[in-house]
């Protein structure tokens, strides 16, 4: 078989591939057009998801006849006017959008200048470019793509259902309209309306924000914390959510560098890194984040649809945002998703299985009893029928504990002081205008972690107890060698361990902060993690992931009963520990319930 050279048309179709994904692969490259031309407005319209029509109308700056000749051809650019690669000032600048389009669909062109008597059409069917003619349009540039794909039909078996393509291209144009907040965005599909995002006033921050309020929801903005750093050749601003406000895969978050929409993979590691310790296992922070960087530190030109970058000084950048994250969710630490939807809480008839029911009827018979006695006795007998019947019954089915004891309010927080423990496994606490649940878990394994992080921190050697009868576990060989080749990071956090026969060790010391946990369980999960990490896994978050799990094993856990005293000495605990909002695993610590929003329940 010899060697030849391949056919102009093949060759622009293999290259097209490289480029034109998708329909809204092309979306993304006509819009990102649009904007280099400096238009305020921008519709897009779609039929069958892109896949039979595509239109891109934009009022801006428009090309003259000339330029439209030149624009379908490889390689043609007004946007490199240095022929500087390493100055990228635009967010196309390779030339190769159009005729890769032109090359798999029927493309056609209107443009028209501010300055022109007239505006121009061409158009290019299957790579083949037909006569520039003169047509009446308005200023700006329409751009029409048919039958994508229609010289491929490979590629065209393999795209998905006109709905999902056009989920797709809506992804696409949000991620572009978040990074440019001063442009109106429309897209319709098949005729209806999906985006219709005006341009937004006043100062770039300030419009940035009022568009992700657009795009990602008011609810976002409201557990969302504020990021504003500058470091070098580098600024970072934006949004991220609170821990306890995720989802379930990373789609809703969007990066920008130099305003270009990025799907980068050392940005996403060094926000999973950030959110460390205080998010739930398998759940993703969502985000709006603007990287400013100058344009020779960043190369743009790694990938052929720009979703990649690379930094000149990667190790920095995701130095300073892994440390810009952590100083927000340090100040919102305190903060707690606010999702719940109250009128859930109280519903119209009352439970009727068989221990509330009991319950209910026990209260109601004793309630009507006491209230039917005279007014002079009802006081002091409601009291003691309070006393010596209800309270104990509330006990014995409920789990209630409830307590008279001196308040002092000098020494109440935002948390309030704890008036109740509910199944010995949730504090109620009442504030100034609110009622506060508080997982007992969940809070206390949070300030056990901080404590460990903070021991870290400060290189000290955190406080042990020494076994009476030290703890042999027996493991596999391969958890008995995992273990023991982290043994001196775990002793650094006060468990010691040491080899015990061939296929166990010794545990002769525990922290102090978990002495009563069990140590078997402990050291089996801590074994099992360590195989699963494997050997590439960082030290700080190898040393993180330890402190997690033994404040997991060694915190007051549900069902174990406390006193006041013990209530409210975990409420300011929680007021003086970073990330108390959530616990390790990124669950929520506790809710609140604003008086006003109970009010509403009983329509008051």
């Amino acid at each position: 078989m010899t060697i030849r050279i391949l056919p102009n048309n093949l060759v622009n179709q293999i290259a097209a591939g490289e480029v034109i994904e998708r329909p809204a692969s092309v979306v993304k490259e006509l819009v990102e057009n649009a904007i280099d031309a400096g238009a305020s407005s921008i519709e897009v319209t779609l039929v069958d998801g892109g896949k039979s029509l595509i239109v891109v109308k934009d009022n801006g700056k428009g090309m003259s006849a000339d330029e439209l000749s030149l624009a379908v051809k490889r390689h043609a650019t007004s946007k490199l006017p240095d022929d500087d690669l390493f100055h990228v000032n635009y967010l196309g600048f390779r030339g190769e959008a159009l005729p890769s389009i032109a090359s798999v669909a029927k493309l056609s062109i209107i443009s028209r200048t501010k300055e022109a008597d007239s505006a121009w059409k061409i158009d290019v069917i299957g790579g083949e470019e037909k006569k520039v003619v003169p047509v009446a349009a308005n200023k700006g540039t329409t751009i029409e793509v048919r039958d994508l794909f229609y010289t491929t039909p490979a590629r065209l078996k393999f795209l998905k259902t006109g709905a999902s393509e056009t989920a797709q291209c809506i992804d696409v144009l949000n991620r572009i309209a978040l990074a440019n907040p001063s442009v109106s965005f429309y897209l319709f599909d098949d005729k209806k309306k999906r985006i219709a995002l005006n341009a937004c006033q006043g100062e770039l921050f300030d419009a940035r924000l009022k568009r992700i309020s657009d795009v990602m929801g008011a609810e976002f903005g409201e557990n969302s914390l504020m990021i504003d750093a500058h470091k070098d050749d580098v600024s970072i601003s934006g949004f991220v959510s609170l821990p306890t406000y995720n989802k379930a895969n990373s789609l809703s978050q969007y990066l920008f560098v130099n305003n270009r929409p990025v799907r980068d993979k050392t940005l996403l590691g060094a926000l999973k890194a950030a959110y460390q310790g205080a998010l739930e296992l398998g759940r993703y922070p969502i985000c709006a984040l603007f990287f400013e960087v100058k344009p020779e530190l960043v190369d743009v030109n790694v990938h052929p649809t720009k979703a990649e970058v690379r930094f000149f000084d990667a190790n920095a950048v995701r130095g300073l945002l892994i440390s810009v994250v952590r100083n927000a969710l340090a100040r919102g630490s305190m903060q707690t998703a606010q999702t719940t939807d109250f009128s859930k809480i109280l519903q119209d008839n009352l439970p009727t299985d068989e221990v509330s029911s009991s319950s209910t009827m026990f209260l109601r018979e004793n309630s009507v009893r006491n209230w039917q006695m005279p007014s002079h006795g009802r006081s002091a007998s409601a009291r003691r029928m309070i006393e010596d019947e209800v309270i104990p019954q509330l006990h014995k089915t409920f789990s209630v504990k409830t307590e008279d004891v001196a308040e002092n309010v000098e020494d109440c927080g935002v948390l309030g002081m704890a008036k109740a423990q509910f199944h010995n496994t949730y504090i109620i606490s009442q504030t100034e205008d609110s009622i506060i649940i508080v997982d007992q878990h969940a809070a206390h394994e949070r300030i056990v972690m901080e404590k460990f992080k903070a021991a870290q921190a400060e290189k000290e050697k955190i406080p042990t107890q020494m076994l009476l009868i030290p703890e042999v576990v027996d493991l596999s060989l391969a958890e008995k060698i995992a273990v023991l080749e982290n043994a001196e990071e775990l002793d650094k956090l006060g468990l010691v361990i040491e080899e015990f026969g061939s296929t166990a060790v010794i545990v002769r010391e525990v922290p102090a902060l978990i002495a009563d946990c069990n140590v078997k369980e402990l050291i089996h999960n801590l074994a099992e993690q360590i195989r699963e990490w494997g050997k590439d896994f960082a030290l700080e978050e190898k040393v993180n992931h330890f402190c997690a799990t033994m404040a997991c094993h060694g915190s007051v856990r549900a069902g174990r009963s406390l006193n006041l005293a013990e209530m409210n000495k975990l409420l300011r605990d929680m007021e003086k520990t970073p990330y108390s909002g959530q616990c390790n695993h990124g669950r929520p610590t506790y809710i609140e319930l604003k008086l006003s929003d109970i009010d509403k329940l009983f329509h008051r």
